[in-house]
């Protein structure tokens, strides 16, 4: 079987001014395109690692991410699916928020359980807000229904997991791929879904698994897609540095 890489996107706007972002299409910071290259060198120096194919979201900075990395790694030429499956959870009214003054105003406990929670949903955006994605035209394809108000982790993998059996799994078994690579290219609350389905992480282990922004985590299978090893790229400590930043987005 070949390896599946995983990579959250770079740092973007919204992630530089702490706000919860969601379905919002936002853009990387410098910082998040410098990530992008970063995570593509490291790919490119993994000499036993050959991508075939790169999935991401429908959302800008995962598009750029995977743009730029692959461009770094020698890959520009990947085909390439997209699907709004893989976006990130939708942050409900929470979306634009800026996250420590929400923990200000609701506390720890309350935010932490909004954030990192299994099955406990920000609230909603109430009808017409203009937040809503129902009528951006990335979506219009997407049954109206399909299209969140909110989200918690647990709705994130129930949509990821139809994608990964029907979709991923199809390429990392296709005799295309085999011997070489799929990439994934995604954010970090649908990156933790798909991590849930392959490492069999509990929905009280899952609480407490942060994904840093633009390092490269490849997983290695066998093929019952059963993990033979996983792990970051590069630097272990400097990865957990990164995952422990993102923990205390919140306070």
């Amino acid at each position: 079987m070949p390896d599946l890489i995983l990579v959250r996107h770079g740092q973007s706007v919204w992630n530089d001014l702490n706000l919860f972002t969601g379905w919002t299409d936002v853009d990387l910071t410098a910082q998040g395109e410098h990530e992008a290259r970063t995570a593509g060198e490291l790919l490119a120096q993994e000499h036993d690692l050959d991508l075939r194919v790169l999935h991401t979201s429908v959302l800008t900075r995962a598009i750029r991410t995977a743009d730029i990395a692959l461009h770094a790694a020698g890959r520009s030429w990947l085909p390439v699916r997209r699907n709004w499956r893989l976006n990130e959870r939708h942050y409900g009214d929470l979306t634009g928020k800026n996250k420590l003054e929400t923990t200000e105003q609701f506390g720890v406990e309350q935010v932490k359980l909004w954030r990192r929670s299994y099955d406990v949903p920000p609230p909603p955006l109430a009808s017409g807000d203009p937040r809503s994605n129902l009528t951006d035209p990335r979506y219009r394809d997407v049954p109206s229904e399909f299209i969140p108000a909110t989200e918690c982790l647990k709705d994130v993998v129930a949509r990821v997991t139809p994608y990964f059996a029907d979709v991923i799994v199809e390429d990392l078994r296709s005799e295309a791929v085999r011997g070489g690579a799929v990439i994934v290219v995604a954010h970090g609350n649908s990156l933790r879904a798909l991590r849930m389905v392959l490492q069999n992480i509990s929905e009280d282990q899952i609480v407490d698994v942060e994904i840093p922004t633009g390092i490269p985590y490849r997983v290695a299978l066998d093929d019952r897609l059963n993990i033979l090893s996983a792990g970051y790229l590069g630097d272990a400590s400097a990865a957990a540095v990164a995952a422990g930043a993102v923990a205390r987005q919140a306070g």
